[in-house]
């Protein structure tokens, strides 16, 4: 009967937004790979921010509006059981994005900047189980990535002189992902460690400025990664699950050559900190049918100044999620409400203040045993 309850927790305690920026859209996690015999299943998530920042009275005190867009998400997965003690899987999701669009109108500084940036994530993993119920998994990751951005504040003399604006083509490179784990099948117990190495790209990149049209390469990675995940019953029909995430952010830089030229060597994107995520959560199995769950998550703060691309610093959030199983099948939905933390931006001589801001996240999931 914990299967169930196994299942609704991943999707209970899964993040829409993550850490630095909304950036991290997914917590990498390996979960699927536990699922017993064959199991396939697509997921479907979507986010609508709030966002919003105010400029200093200096400047007249505008707001900003909301300057994240909605955005939506999916993933697939399959898992299929080799022969014995052996298991393969492959995964498609897309760990990083970002969708940013300064309203036009509003007076703030930096309306009209926009930004985005594209990740997809292909993943092939094999497992192997230890008669001693300790098991070991690997496998290799190739992911695309592209960005973009327009930034009309960054120019000498604004609505006189050309605004900035960059390009990034699509570029995709090779990862690799190790993982150990202990279960305990009869308290449904399980404890796994997953490693997702960074990865290197080298984006074919066009910005356009006061200094002209420039082509060039800009070196970027996706940074390095641990996922600790966690379950075991408690009680009758009762989870508790949980997982520690680290992400080293402070590794992560894009700094087109135009742009650094502009800002005085400023990257376009950094972080000055790693991030760290705790979650943790309980599930209850009602009966063969229903089950339900319940998670906090708490992903820390930055600190300093953040982007203006990405003025979000942290966040707690709770989500409540809610399974039906019938047959081989089972269907999932989740929602998850986000207190974003509160941060300040600058732009010259100027801070900007983002505080009060939240998000709403929903999620389901069809998974199907074979």
């Amino acid at each position: 009967m914990r299967k169930t309850i196994c299942a609704i927790g991943v999707l209970a305690a899964s993040s829409s937004v993550a850490s630095a920026g909304a950036i991290d859209r997914s917590s990498q996690s390996t979960a699927v790979m536990f699922e017993p015999g064959g199991y396939v299943e697509l997921t479907y998530g979507f986010l609508s921010p709030n966002v919003e920042g105010q400029e200093p009275a200096a400047l007249g005190g505008q707001k900003s509006g909301e300057m994240y867009n909605d955005y939506r998400t999916g993933s697939f997965s399959i898992k299929t059981e080799l022969q014995p003690g052996f298991d393969l899987g492959f995964i498609i999701d897309k760990p990083y994005g970002a969708d940013t669009a300064y309203p036009l109108g509003t007076g703030y500084i930096a309306a009209g900047t926009t930004a985005s940036l594209d990740s997809t994530s292909y993943t092939a993993l094999l497992r192997y189980r230890f008669p001693s119920n300790v098991s070991v998994l690997g496998g290799i990751r190739y992911q695309t990535l592209s960005a973009d951005a327009f930034i009309p504040f960054l120019t000498p003399r604004p609505g006189v002189t050309p605004p900035y604006s960059v390009v990034g083509d699509e570029d995709g490179a090779f990862g690799y992902v190790l993982g150990v784990a202990w279960e305990k099948p009869e308290i449904a117990a399980r404890v796994s460690l997953t490693y997702n190495s960074k990865i290197d790209y080298d984006l074919d990149t066009v910005e356009t400025s006061v200094f002209g049209t420039v082509n060039s390469k800009t070196a970027v990675n996706t940074p390095q990664s641990v996922n600790l995940e966690f379950q075991s019953g408690v009680a009758a029909n009762t989870l508790v699950f949980g997982s520690i995430r680290w992400v080293e952010w402070s590794d992560f830089v894009i700094a087109p050559p135009s742009y650094s030229r502009l800002s005085g060597g400023v990257p376009l994107v950094y972080y000055n900190d790693d991030t760290w995520t705790y979650t943790l959560g309980v599930g209850y199995q009602f009966n063969e049918t229903w089950s339900g769950a319940i998670s906090y998550s708490h992903d820390t703060s930055i600190g300093g100044y953040m982007l203006n691309l990405g003025p979000v610093d942290g966040y707690d959030s709770i989500g409540l999620a809610v399974s039906y199983t019938r047959g081989q099948m089972k269907f999932t939905g989740a929602v998850r409400y986000y207190a974003l933390g509160d941060t300040q931006t600058q732009i010259g001589p100027y801070t900007n203040t983002f505080d009060g801001n939240d998000a709403i996240g929903i999620g389901f999931r069809v998974g199907y045993t074979f």
